[in-house]
This record gives structure tokens, sequence and C-alpha cells, in this order.
């Protein structure tokens, strides 16, 4: 699998995605490659905190930029799964990945700032599945609120994706501090006891949308 998380709007937790589903996939014994297309280079930063750590499995990792088509042709010989970091942001990095990726994830918080950008999403997913018609692309609705009262935003915000022909997954993320704590130690969830929560929704986010 090539799997790209990425889309138009920063901060609603592509590199935790990310991070985490690498990890995840690590667990079920596959072959994993992360590769950072960020400019910001948090994966990398991440990776380079877990190098430090004797006690962690290391996860192969690469940087690149631009037109990444070629590299990922080249990488998908070597791994059985690559998992992209795009960032936040409408790049060439992202475009081209988006011609070769079989899966795409979309995070989008439950606020009006982060659903704005479904309409121009809607045009760039258009123009890479002319390309690249299997492309499997979904959004995923990330840092929800806890509270019962906040669902209906939620439901609103996977209707918003719905509308702009981009279906959300059932699974979403909730604000909880462990995806911070973890991430500043070069940590996914899996290797953090203190919120098993945390951990069903990275599982069942690989297990609805990757099958794994």
């Amino acid at each position: 699998m090539i799997i790209l998380v990425g889309g138009e709007k920063g901060g609603a937790g592509k590199s935790c995605l990310a991070q985490n589903l690498a990890v995840y996939l690590q667990t079920k014994n596959r072959d994993v490659l992360l590769l950072d297309a960020d400019p910001q280079g948090t994966t990398t930063d991440w990776i380079k905190e877990r190098d430090e750590n004797e006690d962690l499995k290391n996860i192969p990792s690469v940087q690149a930029s631009g037109n990444i088509r070629q590299v990922l042709k080249d990488l998908s010989k070597r791994y059985e799964d690559i998992i992209i970091d795009a960032g936040g942001q409408d790049s060439e990095a992202l475009r081209s990945a988006m011609t070769i990726a079989t899966h795409m994830l979309l995070p989008f918080r439950p606020k009006r700032r982060d659903l704005k950008t479904l309409d121009h999403m809607e045009q760039v997913l258009k123009l890479a599945r002319a390309v690249n018609p299997d492309l499997n692309a979904r959004a995923i609705i990330t840092q929800c609120p806890t509270l019962p009262s906040q669902v209906q935003r939620i439901l609103d915000a996977k209707e918003a994706c719905v509308s702009f022909g981009i279906k959300a997954l059932d699974q979403i993320t909730t604000n909880r501090n462990v995806y911070d704590d973890a991430d500043e130690n070069g940590l996914s969830v899996f290797e953090v006891t203190s919120d098993p929560k945390a951990k069903a929704e990275i599982e069942g986010i690989a297990q609805e949308f990757l099958g794994v």
C-alpha cells in the first residue's frame, strides 16, 4: 500500500496519524517506510527522537519534495507499505503522490476553517483520479471534542465531506493529550500505556480504512 496523509489545512493531525499508523502496521509485521514530504519536517523530527531510544523499533524513513511520483515507484519495490506525511498544504509533492497512492486519508477538524478547504480538495481529487482512478480517498474527522453535546458537530462535519464527494470514515480521533505527549518523545500511542482509547482509535482507523 502507498498511503498518503495530506490536505490543504495544517493542524489537523496529519503527522500524528502517519506516525501512529506506521507503528500500527509495523506491529502487524509489515515492512513499513515513512516518507516525510512536509517542509516542516515534523515526522523527520519524530523519527530522530525515536532513533535515540534504543528500546523502540526503528522505522525506516526518508525525506522528499517536489514531484515524488518516481521516488514512490522505486520505493514501492522495496517496501510493503509506504506512508507519506504530506503536511497541510497543496503542494507538488501532494499532487504527485496522489497520482500513485493506493490510499489517501484527508484529516479535517470539525471546524469551519478546516471544512472550507473541502471545495478545493474535491477539485484536486478529481484531477488525481483522472490519472489514478483506483485511489481510495477518505476523510477523517480529527481532534473531536468528547462532550456528548458536541456529537452533532462531528456528524455535520462528516456530512460536509460527503457533500463534496469525499466519504468520511466512521472512525474519528478525539482530543487526547496522549497524542501530543507521545509525539514529543518519538513514541506512538501503542508505546504509551496512559490512554488505551487512543490506541483503539488508531486501530479502528487502520482496520476500517486499510483492512489491516
